[in-house]
Order: structure tokens, then sequence, then C-alpha cells
């Protein structure tokens, strides 16, 4: 059996009448404001100082280049099956023979050595190599590059001569050059240059002889 609640303490029995007297005091409250408050002064706001003029400048859109793309990875090697069979192979007798006689292989050929005698060239002589005419000679022989004449290239040039028994330059090295050609045309002029043999105890002997070359713009 259901319990019955009591009405003291039922609020659903005065719900309707209390939601009643709730929307007339609204409807009244909303007249009256309506009523004795009809309109609202609006208040002006001045603002103070001057309208800077903004300019906006258009701005172009750069273009993103993507970066390239990994470079593929090397392919990994597979040996491929090879169709290829071994055929039998024949194995022919081994047995050793201790009765039969064998001959003694034949000696190795010989190398013969041959030794170069390489040319010895003396340093300091009883009578140092001269050019036949003197450096005079030599300097005539000069042709002055057009890259030097060009750039002004000035200056003096040590060639290192090597000089055989009968007075001839059988090779020449830049000791101290200035580039520009002038090392080249140096070593060309000296090697076209006939010397008179260096002497030792009386004899024509093999001397290396540096030789100052100058190059002077005139």
């Amino acid at each position: 059996m259901a319990l019955k609640k009591n009405p003291k303490v039922d609020l659903k029995l005065k719900y309707q009448r209390v939601l009643e007297i709730s929307v007339i005091v609204s409807l009244a409250l909303i007249i009256v404001a309506f009523k004795y408050f009809p309109t609202f002064d609006k208040e002006e706001v001045k603002l103070e100082g001057p309208q800077e003029l903004v300019n906006v400048e258009d701005v172009v859109n750069t273009k993103q280049e993507s970066a390239p793309p990994p470079p593929p990875k090397p392919p990994i090697p597979i040996e491929a099956p090879s169709d290829d069979v071994l055929e039998d192979i024949a194995i022919g007798e081994t047995e050793l023979n201790v009765d039969e006689q064998v001959s003694a292989p034949p000696p190795p050929p010989k190398h013969e050595e041959v030794e170069e005698d390489e040319a010895v060239f003396f340093v300091a002589v009883e009578e140092t190599p001269e050019p036949i005419g003197g450096i005079e000679a030599i300097q005539k022989k000069i042709i002055y590059p057009e890259i030097a004449k060009r750039a002004g290239v000035q200056g003096r040039v040590f060639i290192k001569a090597f000089v055989n028994e009968v007075g001839d330059v059988v090779k020449a090295e830049v000791i101290k050059g200035i580039g520009a050609g002038c090392d080249e045309a140096a070593v060309q002029a000296v090697m076209q240059t006939k010397f008179k043999p260096g002497k030792q105890r009386g004899k024509s002997v093999k001397v290396q002889v540096s030789i100052p070359i100058v190059f002077k713009l005139q």
C-alpha cells in the first residue's frame, strides 16, 4: 500500500500558484519600466587627437621551394643462380715410380744488371765554364714574354746550367724565378748558348754553374 504525502509539505500543490504570481509580477515590472523610462540619453564620446593614415603595402608572396627528394637507395646485389654444372673430372694415376731417373731442371737465366754510369757534374773546379761571348750573348737571346711586358714584370732569374766536356748545356734548371714566362725564356736562352768548358787539372770536365739572367723593361 502506497504512502500518501502530507499536504503541508507537498511542494507540487503550490507550484502552479507560485508560477502564476511570478509571471504577474514580472509583467507588472516591465510595464512600469516602459511607462516611466521610455528613452535613454546617449552620451557622445569624442576621440581626441588626429587620425593617422596607415599605408598598407602589398607583400609579395615568397615562393617556398620544397627540398629535393632523397636519392634512391642502391640496390643490394643478389647472386644469380648458376646453371653451370661441373662435369666429372678424370684423375690420372698418382703412383710414384722410385726407380725412374729424373733430370734436374735447367738453371734460371741470369739477368745481367747493367749499371748506368750517372754523369757527375762538379760544383767547384779550377776553371769555371763561361758562355762564349759572355753574359751579353745570353741576354741577346732572351725573348721578353708579352705577358711580362704588359704586367710590368722585371727582375733577375737564376739558372743552374749543366755544361759537359765540350761546352754544351745538357740540362738547365730554375733556381729562383720571377714568373710570367720569364723563367722559361731564361732556360731556353741558356740551352741555346755555347760555353767554354770547365777544366780541372788541365782536363775538361762536366760542371754545373749558376747564371743570372736580368729582365728589365726599357
